[in-house]
Parts: C-alpha cells; structure tokens; sequence
C-alpha cells in the first residue's frame, strides 16, 4: 500500500500552521489527501490561506486559533478539532517560539514563556489528542524539535533547553502510549528557510547560508512535511520513540574541521599507512 493510501482521508491537526514549518507540513499532508484542522495564535492570514489552499484540493481545512500560554485554550483547540474533523488520526505538534539572548539576561517571564509554549502546551494538547485515539487503539504524534537540541548555538539556552525536553518527552511519552495503540516520534530541522528569517536576518543570502551544507541548499517547509507524512503512514509503523535530524548533512560535518568541498592540507596516517605525499 502506499503512502498516499494510507493518509487519503485521515485527520490531522497541526498546530502552529500559520506560518513556516506548520502551514508547510499541514499543506503537504492535504496533498497526501488528509483534512486537516490549522492551528493559529496571533495572525490568521497564513493559517486560512492555507485552508483555502487545502480546500481547493477537494479536502476538509479549517483555521483555529488558540493561545498557547493558556492550557485551557490548549485543550480547546484538541476538542473544537475533534469536532470539525470527526476524529484527530494524526497530531503534529510544530508550534513553538524562539529567542535568542545571552544567559545571564534571561528573565523568569522570557523563560515561562517559552516553555509555556514550546513544552507546557505540546503536553497538553498531546493529552488532549491522544484520548480518542486511545480509545480507538490508533494514532500518531509527531513532535517538531531541533538540531538545537543536540548542538551548541550560543544565546539559545532557554530555546534550546525546550528543544531537548521535546526529545526526552518523545522518547518517554512513546512508551506509555504504544502499548495503548498510538505512535509518537519527533522530528528535528535544521536551517529550514521560512518567513522570520528574512524578519530577523538582514539582507539574508540563501547562497551564503547554504555553503556550510553538504546537500547544497537550505532546505524547504515542504521537506520536513514528507518526512511527517512518511511517520504518519504504516510505512512507519514499526518506528517509535525516535527523533529523525533533517538538516542536509550540516551536522555531520565535524565543526571546524575545514571546507568540505575541498581536498585537506594537511597529512594523517604516514608514520602507519601507505599513503602519497
């Protein structure tokens, strides 16, 4: 069966869809014939574009908003979904905040803040989603985190902190729910291009940000969709507890190890290995 079979009707809810990485993979699964229910905090614009996108696809869309500093609108969101979809088959939880700060100028309330968003309300909306499927004995949970979890960047220490809870949440969580019929794994981008980067990034070159990537190029919302839409599918179905890194090889280029286009200076090996001059 493929892929696409697999997700042709399923309902799907994915929070922070209206913009970036969200409205990406929200539109992806639509192609794959889901409806899908597009969660908003602040601007609607991105998220009902989307749904009209999606509805001219022949699918099911519907925007919602809720504040993700309020756990009450958390589960709101997971009830006022259920209700337009029929049932929530698939949860995507991509909605978080960034900021970048040094340490010693982090605040209580910049720190509330975003584990209030980026953990409190993911665990909370993943309870609230998760009761149906239970009941029914089948369902997914895809949890959005990132290569910040795993690597250094500095003046990220709260974001970063959230990003790793979301790894250990995955990890554990998958536990309790498999037994109950419900798969959960995470996924980490790495640069992914998306609208606040040209916000925040003066005169961005895609160019230029794309040299220390092996695969060439920055990679697109889109790319971290069909990797959700693959974890979704019973393609995936023997895979929980996992965090997939998609970041075009970045990672794995040892940090400060040189350009790896190029041929290296300097040689290792001769006092042991035959190698040339």
């Amino acid at each position: 069966m493929s892929i696409g079979a697999d997700l042709a009707g399923k309902k799907v809810l994915v929070s922070g869809a209206g913009t970036g990485i969200g409205r990406g993979v929200a539109l992806t699964f639509a192609e794959y014939g889901a409806d899908v229910v597009l969660h908003y905090s602040h601007s609607d614009a991105g998220a009902k574009s989307a749904a009209e996108e999606i509805q001219a696809m022949g699918r099911q869309a519907k925007a919602v908003q809720a504040d993700f500093n309020d756990v009450d609108a958390v589960r709101g969101l997971a009830v006022e979904a259920e209700s337009f979809l029929g049932q929530i088959d698939v949860l995507v939880n991509n909605a978080g905040i960034t900021m970048n700060l040094p340490f010693m100028e982090v605040n209580p309330e910049q720190f509330d803040t975003l584990f209030n968003v980026n953990i409190k309300a993911m665990f909370f909306l993943t309870q609230a989603a998760c009761k149906g499927m239970v009941e029914r004995g089948k369902g997914v949970v895809i949890n959005l985190t990132s290569v910040h979890a795993n690597y250094a960047m500095h003046e990220h220490s709260v974001y970063a902190a959230t990003k790793g809870a979301i790894v250990s949440f995955t990890r554990t969580t998958s536990v309790d729910l498999a037994p109950l019929g419900v798969r959960m794994n995470a996924i980490a981008p790495g640069w992914i291009i998306v609208e606040n980067h040209y916000k925040a990034i003066e005169n961005l070159d895609l160019s230029d940000a794309a040299h220390p990537i092996p695969a060439g190029f920055v990679g697109e919302p889109t790319d971290i969709g069909e990797l959700a839409v693959f974890l979704a599918s019973d393609a995936a179905r023997y895979i929980v507890g996992q965090t997939y890194m998609i970041d075009g090889g970045q990672a794995s280029n040892l940090y400060a190890s040189g350009d790896f286009r190029e041929r290296r200076d300097h040689t290792f090996g001769r006092d042991y290995v035959n190698v040339p001059e």
